[in-house]
């Protein structure tokens, strides 16, 4: 049986460090950037990063030294 949730099973999604914590603790489901929600429980060094995922956080300026400084990432 599909629950529609297409390519989402076969890769590892960013979530908030907390929620990921607190699902661990008390089984809450999570939400990642991309809108996939689930409890995990799987280990996601074994599976591809979402690209849906990579392209939200990407665009959230999280990387790093390569936003501090001018446009072009230098200090």
């Amino acid at each position: 049986m599909s629950h529609g949730d297409g390519d989402h099973e076969r890769y590892a999604h960013y979530v908030q460090k907390d929620k990921i914590m607190a699902s661990a603790l008390d089984g809450t489901p999570v939400v990642a950037l991309c809108g996939k929600v689930w409890v995990p429980g799987r280990d996601p060094k074994k599976y591809p990063v979402c690209p849906m995922c990579k392209e939200i956080y990407e665009s959230m300026g999280a990387g790093g030294d390569k936003d501090k400084g001018g446009k072009d990432g230098k200090k």
